[in-house]
């Protein structure tokens, strides 16, 4: 029997959280993990467009940490982690470490940030800015959920979730910087008036 990728269960405009729990789409838990699912289409968008294999590398493994963490945000009861042979795995705080470590290192490779600058340049810098402000967000869709869920008694977001993607977005900024600056492409300074 074929699998279908369409299931019919969302129609009515609810869809399931990993432990089968129904919530509308428009669910702050959903706006969340699907900002994050958007903000990994973006770095999928920017792979493309990455030259450099160590880049290349680094955004793949972006991209697979925000599943991770998208996975993490769609489970939202402790009990609800095991469903047949899949565990989700709550999202570490150890990618946020190794996040500095990568802003550091690249930002000794730029030249000092005199001024505010625009999202531009070369078109993997501006791929990278629109992941950032998509990374924004993310972080601030993450946060209205861990609010509501503080209010409402719940479990407590992750906290790791709020702290990868703020690294994250300094991140991605620090990375357009570069992919300029190695491209040979100035930053859009912005003027103001």
């Amino acid at each position: 029997m074929p699998s279908h990728i369409y299931t019919r269960t969302g129609d009515t405009g609810d869809t399931g959280l990993f432990g089968g729990q129904r919530v509308g789409k428009d669910d702050a838990r959903v706006e969340a993990y699907g900002t994050v699912d958007e903000l990994n289409a973006v770095l999928g968008v920017a792979r493309a467009q990455a030259e450099e294999p160590e880049l290349n590398a680094l955004l793949l493994s972006f991209q697979d940490a925000l599943f991770r963490l998208g996975s993490d945000l769609a489970t939202p009861d402790e009990a609800s982690t095991h469903k047949g042979n899949i565990t989700i795995q709550r999202f570490p705080a150890e990618p946020v470490t190794a996040l500095e470590a990568l802003i550091d290192r690249f930002e000794a490779e730029l030249p000092p940030l005199r001024n505010f600058i625009l999202p531009g340049g070369h078109a993997l810098a501006a791929a990278l800015h629109h992941g950032r402000v998509v990374c924004r967000r993310a972080e601030r869709r993450c946060v209205a959920l861990a609010r509501l869920e503080a209010d409402a008694g719940n479990s407590p977001l992750n906290p790791e979730i709020v702290r990868y993607l703020n690294r994250l977005s300094d991140l991605l900024f620090v990375l357009a910087r570069l992919a300029n600056h190695r491209q040979g492409v100035p930053d859009v300074p912005w003027r103001p008036t």
